[in-house]
């Protein structure tokens, strides 16, 4: 009886599975977006600030984690190459917790990793298991995930 019954909140809860993974691209991307237009928005601060940060070839890190953030931004929300651009983010975002908010420790009241961890984890989601069904990889490329 028990198997049943969570054989039947199994089944329950795969019904919006889809509509959840679009929902996720959407809040990551756009956690991404005022940060990305941050540094878009005066690439020479932020190749000043890559600097102070010691992180190596500040100026063409600077334009290449932009460009990253700003590009990945548009295909997480359209479901496009999100595998792809899933381990790329992935790479910002270890750059992050390493050089920006490793020496804060953990927690986001002290600017810590939490955040960056939390989108870390959910890029691996991505990258690991794709866009869903809502997307134009599952489209173009049949991804796997109309399941």
């Amino acid at each position: 009886m028990l198997k049943d019954i969570l054989g039947e909140v199994s089944v329950l809860f795969s019904y919006p599975k889809h509509l959840i993974i679009l929902g996720a691209r959407i809040v990551l991307a756009y956690g991404f977006a005022k940060p990305a237009l941050l540094k878009l928005n005066d690439m020479t601060a932020t190749a000043a600030w890559f600097y102070e940060l010691s992180i190596p070839f500040p100026t063409l890190l600077a334009y290449l984690v932009t460009g990253i953030e700003v590009v990945g931004i548009v295909l997480l929300i359209l479901g496009l190459f999100t595998r792809q651009i899933s381990v790329l983010l992935s790479f910002v975002m270890i750059g992050a917790m390493l050089f920006v908010h490793g020496q804060h420790g953990y927690s986001i009241a002290d600017n810590g990793i939490e955040i960056p961890l939390y989108y870390l984890l959910f890029l691996m989601l991505f990258a690991t298991f794709g866009a869903g069904k809502y997307a134009l990889d599952n489209v173009l490329f049949k991804d796997g995930n109309d399941e």
